[in-house]
């Protein structure tokens, strides 16, 4: 490593001498990666023919730039780009000679042939833009290089949260993999004259383009914009920028015709079009700050993109208004009520117009523009990039070798260990390995005792069978702990296990702590609580509209759960306003042999379901959503999330909505108040409903969302993560529920 610094590789499978949103992409990621404290390598698809995107990088400490053209990486290149096979091989020999923490790269053919190399695995960052991005569009074999990629990378970088939550729903290796890394800008950017009025007297109005040149940018239809303004009385005048012209598959005279329209470079044609050809990214902003009005108008066919333009940033960047597509991701980002919104060429000709003769209306598009660009600024680009890399990379270790403490984490289901794991993975202190159990009570008995022999600290993840073997074969002097749920207590597990080799029992919540002790005996030293962890960074999402009038219920996988409460207060609420509905999010209960073969399981659900079927206050407002680890996706059209069971150790499902800013609404089950703040919880559906009808204000709502998200900042990831570590060398405090016992309270400022 070079020095302290992690150590990224970045390749996207683009051609830096020609200006377009991927090469621009390509220096914004390596400018963020170096403000966010990485050394880069850059690697080149194309031999150096023009550095006017490479030069600002060359200038920056940190980076090195790797040309395998000119450094003959690889023989027989000459001068043609890279192919897939030759850039997957390049990337292969750098990493070999220098092994990199992170490896950056972007194209989905590059991305899924560097995901099948095996010794980038676990290190692969990938940035994926060019995939479907619609159901109908995802086929079998996309479905299957995407899942590849997910399941090789340690992160997908997501430009837009619409493309992550897509992703998440198609892919479900993508879950808890996909962040967001919105475009890039500048750090400094020559800002259009505040002082200038609209239209400088005497001069035209200047439109202004800057990019690629293709079919569905309209960037033809635009050319022809000064001969439309003409006619409604406005002269102005097309500023293009840009040296990548695409072909048309459906018109061979595409390509001839654009670069007709465009004319000569640097000088202005008859038509009103000035083309400055291919310019530094610098230079192409000085070029639109000196514009007027920013163009990136496109295809309808775009309109369901999952992408977001980069040049309407740096066109608001700049202090320019722009004109642009309705669309859904346009107005979450302007504002329904942006004025330069426009479906065709004669509405951009009329937008142009109305702007350029009314001051008020160019000042409040250009002051939208620019509010949404501050959103995406080189810092905050960083910012991301660093919480990123402190969950992703080990932290330096000392210069002296320390012995690591070794830890084997032992059962038979992972999934909510998950986290965990990959957090001891990061502690340089930390040895880790896995004794992964076929099933509750079926485990390689030699490969455990193997692993029983080399552990300093064991953590049995479930008090089952692998708990009762474990406090049955323990080292001398090494630690056995046992982190118990809900089904195991009332099983004959606990009591098979040997408790004088137990150094601690971890329990989820204050009241299954004491459930605990009670029911077994166990000394109440050894029984402490630790909360379930929360990834309040996957959660913490924006809601879509209307959310405020979703229900969620999280698993209805038996009776317990009853989602006939659930029905209760959604019939409630829909008495007096329709716009509520229920979503269920859950696997059926018949698709669980053990709880479809309960003849009481079947009648309490073929109930249920009658109801949602016959009652005409609950037919069509219920949604049945498939189980999947997509829940943050999900959870962003929820507004308030249901907790209607009988009983519960924790419930993480109130939890994770907290995060997501959804209002809990839980039903008084034993120990909730441990857990919850007691404003959340309510007796009886009718008053659940009461409570939900409460915050029937959109601002009260919101309110109270914000207040459950600053509750649930005692379960956050990275704080449970912390009193986990420290139980691997310390008892705490019977009932203490972190480091100190102070910094991890359940107690929800009740």
């Amino acid at each position: 490593m070079a020095g302290t610094r992690p150590r990224a590789l970045v390749y996207g499978d683009v051609d830096l001498n020609l200006l377009d949103g991927s090469a621009i992409w390509v220096q914004g990621v390596t400018q963020a990666l170096v403000t966010a404290g990485c050394a880069v390598t850059l690697v080149l698809k194309a031999p150096v023919r023009t550095d006017r995107l490479i030069a600002p990088l060359r200038d920056l400490d940190g980076v090195t730039i790797r040309s395998p053209h000119a450094e003959a990486l690889l023989e027989g290149l000459g001068e043609a780009s890279l192919t897939v096979a030759q850039a997957t091989s390049v990337l292969a020999a750098v990493d070999a000679a220098d092994r990199h923490d992170l490896v950056v790269v972007r194209g989905r053919n590059l991305v899924v042939a560097a995901a099948k190399e095996e010794p980038f695995s676990g290190r692969l960052w990938s940035y994926l833009t060019d995939v479907p991005q619609s159901v109908p569009a995802m086929t079998p074999k996309h479905a299957a290089d995407l899942a590849t990629i997910a399941q090789a990378s340690r992160y997908l970088l997501c430009q837009t949260e619409e493309l992550r939550c897509f992703l998440e729903g198609s892919v479900p290796a993508a879950c808890g993999k996909s962040v967001l890394f919105p475009p890039v800008l500048p750090a400094e950017a020559t800002k259009r004259d505040a002082e200038r009025i609209v239209v400088t007297a005497g001069a035209p109005l200047k439109l202004v383009y800057t990019g690629k040149f293709a079919p569905r940018w309209n960037t033809l239809e635009m050319t022809r914009l000064p001969s439309l303004l003409a006619v409604r009385g406005v002269r102005a005048e097309v500023h293009m920028v840009g040296d990548k012209i695409h072909d048309d598959p459906k018109d061979s005279s595409y390509k001839r015709r654009m670069r007709t329209a465009l004319g000569e470079a640097g000088k202005p044609s008859g038509s009103g079009v000035v083309w400055h050809g291919g310019q530094p990214r610098a230079e192409a902003m000085r070029l639109a700050a000196d514009g007027d009005i920013g163009l990136s108008w496109r295809h309808p066919d775009l309109d369901a993109s999952l992408e977001l333009s980069t040049k309407v940033l740096e066109f608001g960047q700049l202090g320019l208004p722009v004109i642009l597509n309705r669309t859904p991701m346009h107005e979450q980002l302007l504002g329904a009520d942006y004025p330069l919104f426009a479906a065709s060429l004669d509405d951009v000709a009329e937008v142009a117009a109305a702007a350029a003769s009314s001051p008020e209306l160019f000042e409040l598009a250009a002051a939208r523009t620019a509010a949404a660009a501050a959103e995406f600024t080189l810092e905050k680009a960083a910012d991301r990039l660093r919480a990123y890399l402190s969950r992703a990379i080990e932290p330096p270790r000392s210069g002296s070798p320390v012995k690591r403490l070794r830890l084997v984490i032992a059962g038979h289901d992972l999934k909510f260990f998950k986290p965990l794991i990959a957090y001891f993975n990061l502690q340089p202190g930390l040895e880790v390995r896995v004794d992964q159990w076929a099933g509750l009570g079926e485990h390689d008995e030699a490969a455990s005792q193997e692993l029983a022999e080399w552990a300093d600290v064991v953590i049995c993840e479930w008090c089952g069978p692998n708990a009762v073997w474990y406090s049955r074969h323990k080292r001398k002097g090494s630690r056995l702990l046992v982190h118990l749920h809900r089904f195991e207590l009332y099983s004959h597990y606990p009591g098979q296990v040997r408790i004088g080799n137990v150094d601690q029992v971890i329990c989820v919540s204050d009241h299954y702590a004491r459930l605990t002790r009670e029911h077994t005996g166990w000394p109440a030293a050894k029984v402490v609580t630790v909360p379930n962890p929360i990834d309040i960074s996957q959660l913490d999402r924006a809601k879509l509209d209307g959310a405020q009038y979703y229900l969620g219920l999280v698993s209805i996988d038996s009776s317990r759960k009853r989602l006939d409460l659930a029905l209760d207060i959604l019939e409630e609420l829909r008495r007096t306003d329709d716009r509520y509905l229920l979503s269920v999010k859950s696997r059926m209960p018949w698709e669980h042999w053990w709880v479809w073969q309960n003849p009481a399981e079947r009648d309490h659900y073929s109930a249920a379901l009658r109801r949602v079927q016959r009652s005409p206050l609950l037919r069509g407002a219920v949604v049945f959503d498939d189980a999947g680890p997509d829940v943050p996706a999900w959870l962003r059209r929820i507004g308030f999330v249901l907790s209607t069971s009988d009983d519960e150790s924790f419930h993480v499902a109130p939890a994770e909505g907290m995060a997501s800013r959804a209002v809990p609404v839980i039903r008084h089950w034993e120990g909730a108040e441990t857990i919850y703040d007691k404003r959340w919880i309510r007796q009886t559906p009718a008053e659940m409903a009461s409570l939900i009808a409460s915050l029937s204000d959109p601002a009260e709502w919101r309110v109270a969302g914000q207040v459950a998200r600053e509750q649930i900042q005692s379960f956050r990831l990275e704080a449970v993560c912390q009193a986990w570590h420290q139980l691997l060398t310390s008892d705490l405090e019977p009932g203490a529920t972190g480091p100190a016992g102070a910094a991890h309270q359940l107690q929800c400022a009740r």
